[in-house]
C-alpha cells in the first residue's frame, strides 16, 4: 500500500486523493492539502519508487493506477482525484481503467501523450550531489543549483533526501529503467465520463491545442482552465490562484 498523509477527517463531500509528480512526494503538497481539508478529508500519498512507498522494479502507469485503486478501495469508495504532471497521468490511467471509484478528476498540466523531451538528466543530477558533504538539506540543494537549469528544482529535488542517512527516498534505477514509459501515455480502450479539468499553466506547452480533440475522446467532459503567468510547475509558483480554482471546480 503506498505511503498516505491524511490531512483533515471525512465529510459528507467525497474526499481527494492527491497524487503527485516525477521525483516528488505527498509532502510537496501539504500546504494545498491542508487548506483544501478545511471542507473535506485530502489525502496526499508517496507513489510507488518515491518517499516512504514501497520500491519495485516496475514503474508503469498501469502499475500506479493499479497502487491509485488500491489506496481509494480501502479508503472505502470513489474519491475526487488530482494529480500534476506523472500524477496527472497516473490519475487519468485510473479514471480511464475504474471509472467507478473516480468522482471528479482533475489534471494538472499534463495530457495523455507522449513527451520527446527526456528527465534522465535529474537524475544523473541528484546522483551527483555528494552526499558525504551534506549536513543539512541546503548543503545538497547548493550542489544542485549548478547542476539543474531550472531554479525551482533543488528545493524541490532535496525533499526526497534524507539527510540523516544519506540517501534519496527515490528509486532512480527504476525510473531511469523506466523512463520511456513514464514519458509515453498507455493505449486504453473506453472513457471516463465523469466531469474532469485539464487544469494548465498558462506559459507551459505541457497541454497543446492540437492535443485537444484528443482528450475529449477520452474525456468527454473535459473543461480546460489556465492560471496565468505560470510554468508547469503550477502549483508551487501560484499556490493561492492553483488552490481557488480546483476548489472552486470541486464545490
Amino acid at each position: 500500500m503506498l505511503n498516505q498523509i491524511v490531512h483533515g477527517e471525512k465529510t459528507d463531500r467525497p474526499s481527494l486523493l492527491i497524487v503527485h509528480g516525477l521525483y516528488g512526494s505527498g509532502r510537496n503538497w501539504g500546504v494545498i492539502a491542508k487548506r483544501l481539508s478545511d471542507g473535506r478529508q485530502v489525502i496526499a500519498v508517496d507513489q510507488r519508487n518515491h518517499g516512504f512507498s514501497p520500491w519495485h522494479d516496475s514503474h508503469s502507469y498501469e502499475d500506479m493506477a493499479e497502487d491509485l485503486a488500491r489506496v481509494i478501495r480501502a479508503q472505502g469508495g470513489p474519491m475526487d482525484v488530482l494529480g500534476h504532471s506523472m500524477g496527472g497521468k497516473a490519475a487519468m490511467v485510473l479514471a480511464l481503467k475504474y471509472p467507478n471509484l473516480v468522482n471528479r478528476l482533475i489534471v494538472a498540466d499534463i495530457a495523455p501523450v507522449a513527451y520527446g523531451h527526456s528527465q534522465l538528466q535529474y537524475i544523473e543530477a541528484m546522483r551527483a550531489v555528494d552526499l558525504d558533504k551534506v549536513e543539512k538539506r541546503s548543503d545538497a540543494e547548493a550542489q544542485l543549483r549548478d547542476l539543474v537549469d531550472d531554479p525551482i528544482l533543488p528545493t524541490f529535488f532535496t525533499q526526497s533526501l534524507d539527510v540523516a542517512q544519506k540517501r534519496w527516498r527515490l528509486n532512480h534505477d527504476a525510473l531511469e529503467q523506466d523512463m520511456e514509459k513514464i514519458l509515453s501515455f498507455p493505449d486504453l480502450d473506453g472513457q471516463f465520463g465523469g466531469p474532469t479539468l485539464f487544469l494548465s499553466g498558462a506559459k507551459s506547452d505541457y497541454v497543446k491545442r492540437e492535443d485537444r480533440p484528443h482528450i475529449k475522446a477520452l474525456f468527454p467532459q473535459a473543461k480546460f482552465a489556465k492560471i496565468p503567468d505560470t510554468g508547469h510547475w503550477l502549483h508551487a509558483e501560484k499556490p493561492r490562484e492553483f488552490e481557488a480554482a480546483v476548489r472552486a471546480y470541486l464545490t
